[in-house]
C-alpha cells in the first residue's frame, strides 16, 4: 500500500505491481506476491481502490511464472541462489538449470502447459475482479515464457522448439487465452527480452522485431522492451538509457507501440525519448525507489500546471514551483556569467 500508493500520489501516469505470480509454484522466492488465492483479490483490491481514489494513475498487474528461476532466496540474500530448504519443483521449456548449482527444471509436457495456461487465465480474471486497468504478461528475463522464446533455454525437438515461430507457440497460446477473458476495453502489454546479450546463438534485436510483430498480431497492445537476464553468460553493454535503442528498433521496424525501460533516470531523458519517437511510454523503476514523487517534481520543474496534485500536497506544489523558478533563474545567471565576450574592439 505504501510502496505502490506512494508512486501513484507522486504523479506517475501508470503504476506497475511488478512481477506477480500466477501460482505458488510460479514464485521466484517465498516472499513474492501472487494472484492465485481468493484472499489475494481482497488484498489487491484495497490497494487498487487507494490508487484510484487518491490519484489519476492507472494500475497494471504484471503476471508471470518464474519457471527455472524459481524457488530461490530473496535477492539481497543471494540473487538466483536456490533455497537452503523447502524448495519446490520447477518447470521450463527444457530441462536446463539456469546456472550451475541451480535446480534442474522439468521439461514441460502438454499437461504442464494446460495447467500453467489455466493459472494465467485464473489470475487474469482475478486481476479484473480486483479492478486493475491493465495487465502485462512477463515474457522476459529468463522466466517461464521467456525460456520458450530464447534458443539458449529452449532446445525442444517438438513443435514448441526449433524455429522462432515454434518457440513462440506456447507464449502466444497464453496471450490468446488471457486476451479472451480480459475485457476488450483494457490493454495488455507483453514484456520481452529483446536480446540475450550473448554473442553466439542468442536472441538479437532483429529477432525482437519478429517477436513483437507476432505478439501484437495475437492480442498485445504494447510491447515492453527490456533485455537480458536470460542467461548467466550474458555480457550486456550497460550505460545511460542502454536498452532504449531496442525499443526504438522494435517500434520503427515492427510498427508497434513500445515501452522503453532501463537506466532512464531524468525527466529530460524521458521527454527526449518520447519526442524522438523512440518509445510511446517510458518506465522508470529505480528512480522511483529514491523519489516516489518523481513526476510531481518533474512537472513543477517544467511548469506543467495540469499535473494532478492531491489536495493535501498543494502546499508542496507551490514550494516546488518556486524552487523550479529559482533554479531557472540561477541557470540563466550562470549562462550569462560564462557567456564569451566579444573581442572585436581589441583586435587591430
Amino acid at each position: 500500500m505504501v510502496h505502490l500508493g506512494g508512486m501513484a500520489v507522486g504523479g506517475a501516469g501508470l503504476v506497475y505491481t511488478e512481477m506477480t505470480n500466477v501460482s505458488s509454484e510460479g514464485r521466484i522466492t517465498p516472499g513474492c506476491a501472487g494472484m492465485y488465492k481468493q484472499e489475494h483479490i481482497t488484498a489487491w483490491k484495497r490497494i487498487v481502490e487507494f490508487v484510484h481514489g487518491n490519484s489519476l494513475a492507472k494500475f497494471c498487474m504484471q503476471l508471470a511464472h518464474a519457471g527455472r528461476k524459481g524457488s530461490t532466496k530473496f535477492p539481497w540474500n543471494g540473487e538466483d541462489a536456490p533455497l537452503d530448504e523447502g524448495n519446490w519443483p520447477l518447470l521450463s521449456a527444457s530441462a536446463i538449470p539456469y546456472k550451475p548449482g541451480n535446480q534442474r527444471p522439468k521439461e514441460m509436457d502438454r499437461a504442464d502447459m494446460d495447467k500453467v495456461q489455466d493459472d494465467f487465465v485464473r489470475a487474469t480474471r482475478m486481476a479484473d475482479e480486483a479492478g486493475f486497468d491493465m495487465i502485462e504478461l512477463h515474457m522476459a528475463h529468463g522466466y517461464l515464457l521467456s525460456s520458450f522464446i530464447s534458443p539458449l533455454s529452449n532446445t525442444r525437438a517438438d513443435k514448441y522448439g526449433g524455429s522462432l515461430g515454434n518457440r513462440l507457440r506456447f507464449p502466444i497460446q497464453i496471450l490468446e487465452a488471457v486476451r479472451a477473458v480480459w475485457p476488450k476495453r483494457k490493454p495488455i502489454s507483453c514484456r520481452i527480452s529483446a536480446t540475450d546479450w550473448v554473442a553466439d546463438g542468442g536472441l538479437t534485436g532483429v529477432d525482437a522485431v519478429e517477436v513483437a510483430k507476432m505478439l501484437y498480431a495475437h492480442g498485445a497492445d504494447i510491447i515492453d522492451v527490456s533485455s537480458g537476464q536470460t542467461s548467466p553468460d550474458a555480457d550486456p553493454v550497460y550505460g545511460r538509457m542502454f536498452q532504449t535503442h531496442l525499443s526504438e528498433q522494435v517500434r520503427l521496424e515492427a510498427r508497434v507501440p513500445t515501452i522503453a525501460v532501463g537506466n532512464i533516470t531524468t525527466p529530460d531523458q524521458v521527454n527526449t525519448i518520447v519526442a524522438a519517437g523512440r518509445a510511446d511510454l517510458v518506465a522508470l523503476a529505480r528512480p522511483h525507489l529514491t523519489e516516489p514523487h518523481f513526476t510531481l517534481k518533474a512537472a513543477a520543474h517544467y511548469g506543467y500546471t495540469l499535473q494532478n496534485w492531491p489536495d493535501q500536497y498543494l502546499a508542496g506544489k507551490a514550494q516546488a514551483e518556486r524552487q523550479a523558478e529559482q533554479e531557472k533563474f540561477r541557470l540563466q545567471e550562470l549562462l550569462l556569467a560564462n557567456k564569451p565576450q566579444s573581442h572585436k574592439n581589441s583586435i587591430k
